[in-house]
């Protein structure tokens, strides 16, 4: 009976709570009226509004105004955003209640004795001006602290106090206490049982003070020193090892003792080395990239290093999902770890598309002819490699990237060449000063993705144009450039060169008689493949020679006057280089032929062959050594007696062999000692250079060669040789190169040997 009575009261309940529902209107949706803002004195209102998404006439929506307070917030001007509803003409009035910044009007220091108020600010990202909050400010004096730190004052403090006033406006003052800056005395090592104290201090990057070094303490390069210790030791199997540091000071002088502590563990070695999964690819092949050995020592580096190769031949074979794990196992009583290397192959996999993302000026065409790889290929890593190498090798692009999209299709994938383009076209001028052509100026208009059909931008093709003009104390030059590497669509360059050179007589460089070259080239060039390039270029130039010394004999007067030269040069490069432009391992050769003559309308009558061969081993610590050697050979051909003086070669100097006056290597006129070349030449060089940092690297070198007056004579009697020291520095104007040759021999026309400096500013930026 009781069930029943709940059940109908219930059943009561219910149906007055439907009829109560229905009965209820349902709330009535409120549009925006009107928008305002409150609180601004310094921003616009407009700025503000421009930054909503919220609108008049649209229904209030509480999710669209907190997005909104997001977007001003984004704004940065602004430290409190709230909100504010009123009823305004039969809607509601959305009011923002904003809260501006103080803007900093002044930035002020003190107890900066070691460093100058214009130093700081220059690292310091708030400027006078701006909106500032205590977020910056902090970040500010952190900034400080750094600065103070790179400069061993690594006990600074640094604190701020911000005043605003009415209207506002800050003034932050930055409190620093420098205390005295602290120099290591000495850095030991305890702990080191299996290597000497002196292979452990030669990682290390903190160093005592001394003549030449500040010594200054770094916590920083202290935790990068553990670092170090640590890998070393991992190296060796030593994976156990633990390093920690002590520092003692000597209050008096303010000096520090440093102290790695090393706890080394034990060494481990290799045990049983296995590869597992493979099927697409042979045993041997892989086994083969595997270094580590049974019984050698265990190098986890060296572990990761082969798990990246076997996973490079997989994806260089289009298996680019394939996936190499490497499985430990140690036996702790022996002390050996067993290695199996686990495959998973998955399927090969083929190029759909190639898409090209992120050029706004270069042409698609531009980028898609260097490409190695096409659509329907399986992925080649071989090629894409060579292809990444090529764009960037291009000069275009800032950053070049590789990646791969899904297309829905199974074992197809597309391929994505992102690119960020870099700026191509410049206006540079500058000078500098050479022992070759003392001092010159230059002014150079030059676009490098130059494109003659887009008018009016005339970028995006990859052409290069330049305009070229230099005045210098005894020289002057103008010249016209344009080459397209691809004429017709087709690899084949064609380029022309249009110019007027001008030398006046100098002895102090080598020249006894003024001279002026005017005439242009005409080139084709093609590519073979990667590395073999070759070309063939016509030369018509009017040389006239005039103002000879009035000392010189005979032989140099007639060179006298203006000839016609009409040649045919056929040239061929072999480029293995790893950084055209800062090689470090591999070669380059290069070699020519010319032929000119007068049954190409010339006066003079010649054969000239000149073969240069580069050759770079990288050592240790980032340092090159370069190998290079010169040959040049010229004979006069049909109605010529002599190769004139301008085709012949010359020695000596800052770019042959260093020690000697330029040009004076070789034959000299014997009455007035100015040079005048010869038919044959060679000229060797071996230059080590060690960079000390990324701006400066130091050089030794050792030159030697002659010039012989016929072809026949060349290589016949002794060589001319030097060595000496040298500084590059590069700087915003330019590589500075300085040289100290000290020569071995003494020079044709003097009687004793003295060692030059050699110095020059490129015009390169």
């Amino acid at each position: 009976m009781k069930r029943k009575i709940f059940f109908m009261i219930g059943l009561w309940g219910f149906f007055c709570a439907l009829s109560f529902a229905q009965d209820t209107p349902a709330p009535k949706t409120r549009r925006v009226s009107a928008i305002d803002i409150k609180g601004i004195k310094v921003v616009s209102k407009g700025k503000v509004v421009s930054q909503i998404k919220t609108r008049i006439g649209q229904a209030y929506n509480e999710n669209i105004i907190s997005e909104d307070i997001k977007r001003i917030y984004s704004l940065g001007y602004f430290d409190n955003i709230s909100t504010k509803l009123e009823d305004y003409k039969d809607g509601v009035k959305v009011i923002f209640i904003v809260k501006e910044k103080p803007i900093l009007k002044k930035i002020e220091f003190s107890g900066n004795r070691r460093l100058h108020k214009k130093r700081i600010l220059k690292d310091l990202k708030i400027k006078e001006g701006n909106f500032i909050d205590n977020f910056q400010l902090k970040e500010a004096v952190d900034d400080i602290k750094t600065l103070y730190y790179k400069r061993g004052f690594t006990k600074v403090k640094v604190d701020y106090d911000l005043a605003v006033d009415k209207n506002n406006q800050a003034q932050v003052t930055f409190k620093i206490k420098e205390f005295k800056r602290i120099k290591i005395k000495k850095v030991a090592v305890e702990g080191n049982d299996s290597f000497r104290s002196r292979r452990i201090l030669k990682l290390l990057k903190t160093k005592p003070a001394w003549l030449f070094r500040s010594g200054f303490f770094d916590e920083n390069t202290v935790k990068d020193d553990i670092k170090r210790v640590e890998d070393f030791y991992r190296r060796h199997g030593y994976s156990d090892v633990k390093v920690s540091y002590t520092v003692e000071m000597e209050k008096r002088r303010g000096l520090l003792y440093v102290v790695f502590h090393i706890k080394e563990g034990r060494q481990y070695s290799i045990g049983k080395v296995e590869i597992k999964g493979n099927k697409k690819i042979p045993i041997y092949t892989l086994e083969g990239l595997i270094k580590l050995k049974e019984g050698d020592v265990y190098n986890p580096e060296e572990v990761r290093n082969t798990t990246y190769k076997i996973q490079q031949v997989y994806i260089d074979q289009g298996y680019i999902f394939a996936q190499v794990k490497p499985v430990y196992s140690l036996n702790p009583k022996t002390g050996k770890v067993d290695i199996v290397y686990e495959i998973q192959e998955n399927n090969l996999v083929y190029v759909n598309r190639i898409k090209i993302v992120g050029n706004v000026k270069t042409r698609d065409k531009v980028i898609r002819r260097e490409l190695k790889i096409e659509p329907g290929e399986r992925f080649d890593g071989e090629k894409i490699r060579k292809s990444e190498e090529r764009l960037k090798r291009l000069g275009f692009f800032e950053e070049v990237k590789f990646d791969t999209e899904p297309t829905g299709k199974k074992d197809w994938q597309d391929l994505v060449v992102r690119v960020k383009e870099a700026k191509t076209g410049s206006f540079s001028f500058g000078g500098g000063y050479s022992s070759v052509d003392e001092f010159v100026g230059f002014v150079q208009i030059r676009q490098k993705n130059f494109d003659y059909k887009n008018f009016p931008y005339f970028s995006g093709g990859g052409q290069d144009l330049s305009l070229y003009a230099q005045s210098g104390s005894n020289n002057n030059e103008y010249a016209l450039s344009f080459t397209n590497p691809w004429i017709f669509d087709r690899p084949i360059s064609f380029g022309f060169d249009i110019y007027r050179r001008e030398h006046e007589r100098e002895s102090d460089v080598g020249y006894g008689y003024n001279e002026v070259r005017k005439g242009g080239r005409l080139r084709f060039g093609k590519e073979f493949n990667d590395y073999l390039k070759g070309s063939i270029a016509y030369r018509f130039e009017t040389v006239d020679i005039s103002d000879v010394n009035p000392d010189a004999t005979d032989e140099l007067k007639k060179e006298t006057g203006e000839n016609d030269i009409s040649s045919l040069e056929i040239t061929t490069s072999w480029d293995k280089r790893d950084n055209a432009f800062f090689p470090r391992k591999g070669y380059y050769l290069n070699t020519s032929l010319e032929n000119a003559g007068t049954f190409l309308g010339g006066d003079k009558d010649f054969v000239k062959f000149y073969s240069r061969l580069s050759y770079y081993l990288p050592v240790f610590r980032k340092a090159v050594v370069e190998f290079k050697a010169r040959v040049g050979l010229a004979k006069p051909v049909g109605s010529s007696d002599d190769v004139p003086i301008y085709e012949r070669f010359f020695a000596g100097g800052a770019y042959t062999i260093r020690g000697y006056n330029e040009r004076k290597v070789g034959p000299i006129d014997p009455v007035s000692s100015d040079p005048i070349g010869g038919e044959s030449m060679f000229i060797g060089n071996v230059e080590y250079t060690y960079p000390l940092n990324d701006y400066l690297k130091m050089a030794c070198f050792f030159d030697t060669g002659n010039v012989w007056s016929k072809y026949s004579d060349f290589m016949q009697g002794d060589l001319m040789s030097s060595f000496g020291f040298g500084v590059r520095v590069k700087t915003p104007f330019g590589p500075i190169k300085v040289d100290y040759g000290i020569p071995l021999d003494v020079e044709p026309g003097e009687d004793s040997k003295s060692g030059k400096f050699h110095f020059s500013v490129s015009k390169d930026f």
